[in-house]
């Protein structure tokens, strides 16, 4: 894939950076390592997208696994998806570089699914409302999309999968081939799968899962954030 102008990715080193990494080599996409740009440090990242200029900023970097951890470590948890997306949004304003922010479906509310982009939202756990801090300011930069995204590892890595919850998973490497479409856009668009559980998702792409049921009182875990891909089909048809 060609550009005529920079694109800087922060968050190279996760998982979906990684296949992005894979998936895309060119001299024109940058993956910062932390010494280069670092999120908490407001210096840190204008020092490195003046030098570099980029006209896009894909922000990929933060915490998100493990769960738990937002619930164990809250200041890691706000320092890095709220404090961290706050600053490279701070310094993408100021120097006019257009912002794409990786958020998460789990900012829906628990109950009916089939969410629009313009639907009221309520996250789920802590790490919901990490990246909703983090929406939030990229919400006051007009310059910008953000992406409610369902996505997991290719291969399945669980050996047992929910029967009774509903999700919209799609693997990383098939979010990364949309990604490269949505350049241009801006506001929010839902970026998922087909709507089904996570046995099923397993079993139609051939493997073995053993089936397993969560207690639907279980709060602070996604029942039915499902979402409606209607705005992702008609931008990338």
């Amino acid at each position: 894939m060609r550009f005529n102008y920079n694109i800087v990715i922060t968050g190279g080193s996760g998982r979906f950076g990684s296949i992005l990494k894979k998936e895309y080599r060119s001299k024109k996409i940058l993956y910062p390592i932390k010494k280069e740009l670092n999120i908490i440090s407001v210096k840190s990242i204008e020092k490195y997208l003046k030098k570099i200029k980029p006209k896009i900023l894909i922000h990929l970097a933060g915490l998100s696994r493990p769960m738990n951890e937002h619930d164990k470590n809250i200041i890691k948890s706000i320092d890095l998806n709220i404090i961290g997306t706050s600053n490279i949004v701070k310094i993408c304003s100021k120097l006019n570089i257009k912002l794409i922010y990786f958020s998460t479906s789990y900012i829906y509310p628990n109950k009916k699914g089939n969410y629009k982009e313009i639907d009221p939202i309520l996250p789920v756990n802590n790490y919901a409302w990490s990246k909703l801090g983090g929406e939030s300011a990229v919400q006051m930069y007009k310059n910008s999309l953000i992406l409610r995204v369902c996505m997991t590892e290719k291969p399945f890595i669980h050996k047992k999968a929910f029967a009774n919850i509903k999700t919209n998973f799609v693997y990383h490497d098939e979010v990364a081939k949309m990604l490269f479409k949505l350049l241009n856009q801006k506001g929010i668009i839902n970026l998922g799968g087909k709507t089904q559980s996570p046995f099923d998702f397993a079993k139609n792409q051939g493997l073995k899962v053993k089936k397993i049921y969560i207690k639907k009182n279980k709060s602070n875990y996604p029942i039915n954030c499902t979402m409606n891909l209607n705005k992702l089909r008609k931008t990338i048809k």
